[in-house]
This record gives C-alpha cells, structure tokens and sequence, in this order.
C-alpha cells in the first residue's frame, strides 16, 4: 500500500469516526430531550426549556470537559436559580410579564437579567464550577418566561432529567463503542 492510499484510509477512517459520534451524540440527545420533553407533558408542565440543549451537548459530547463535571452542572443550575430568584424579588418582578409576552425588556428586567447572569458568572468562577449553560437559566427566570411557579417547576423537572440521565447514557453509550472497538 502506498503512502498516497495510507493518508487516504487514514482520512476516511477519520470520517467514518466523525460519522458514528455525530450518529452517536444525535441518538442520544435526541432520546434524551424527547424523554424530558415526554415526562413534562406528562405532569403538565413544559420540561424541555432552551437550557437544556447546550447542557445536554456539554454532557454528552464532551463528558470529560471541567464544564462537563457533574458537579459543574448541578453547582452552575443551582447558583442561576438562587440568582435568577433574588434578582427577581430584588427588581419586583416576580409576577411581571414575561419579556416574550411583551415583546420587550423593561429597564427593571434588564437589569435584572444583566445582575442575574453577572452574578452567575463570578459565583460560578469562585467557585469553581465552570458551566456556561447556567447563565442561560439565570437569563430564562429573569426575562420571566420560566417564571416562579409552573415554568419554573418545569425547568427544575427537565435539568434534574438531564443531569441525571444524560452522563448515564454517554457511559452507556462509550462502553458499547469501546465493546466494538469504535473510537468514537
């Protein structure tokens, strides 16, 4: 074989990679999110929040990243919650119309998301717990579309799916790939 067909096996190897991870991470999320989004029609409330796309990715494709931790997720979650909370009752937004709604951000919702996702950043930083999903739920609550209440008891329900699920699956999914020798 030569040099020329080498390199030309080795990038076809490198696509059929590409390929069955690509395969791989669309079974999973898809799986994944249809479940959650299946679990909060279920129980009536909406469990699938845009939150959850970019944490579903970071725990699926790449589990072994800082931002991929377990505890990360959970950590990073928790603090936008507790800062999406305070900055509501901070501002007097907690029964205020959502900013979809209103097709519009007041000066108080402003503020309140720009304070909620600032927050999120440094407490996330001090503490370690790097993940860049949780200034999305931070901004979720403070815009006011997943607010206190049944939107908000929805994201909880779809996050809690998603943190426990999904390093299951990509477990799940690495240890049959590396049972038939895939790499990817």
């Amino acid at each position: 074989m030569s040099a020329r067909d080498e390199h030309g096996s080795g990038r076809a190897d490198a696509v059929r990679t590409r390929l069955l991870g690509g395969l791989r991470l669309f079974a999973l999320s898809a799986l994944l999110l249809a479940g959650v989004s299946s679990v909060g029609h279920l129980i009536g409330w909406v469990a699938l929040t845009t939150t959850l796309g970019p944490t579903a990715y970071l725990l699926l494709a790449h589990p072994q990243s800082v931002t991929s931790r377990l505890r990360s997720a959970v950590t990073g979650h928790t603090v936008a919650v507790g800062v999406g909370l305070a900055c509501l009752a901070a501002f007097g937004l907690w029964s205020h119309t959502s900013v979809a709604e209103e097709h519009r951000a007041t000066a108080a919702q402003t503020g309140a998301q720009a304070l909620a996702v600032g927050l999120t950043l440094f407490l996330l930083h001090v503490l370690d717990a790097h993940h860049a999903p949780a200034a999305a739920t931070a901004l979720l609550i403070t815009s006011g579309i997943t607010r206190p209440g049944p939107p908000l008891y929805g994201l909880l329900v779809g996050l809690a799916l998603v943190l426990a699920i999904a390093p299951l699956l990509s477990v799940a999914a690495s240890a049959q790939a590396s049972g038939r020798g895939d790499s990817g």
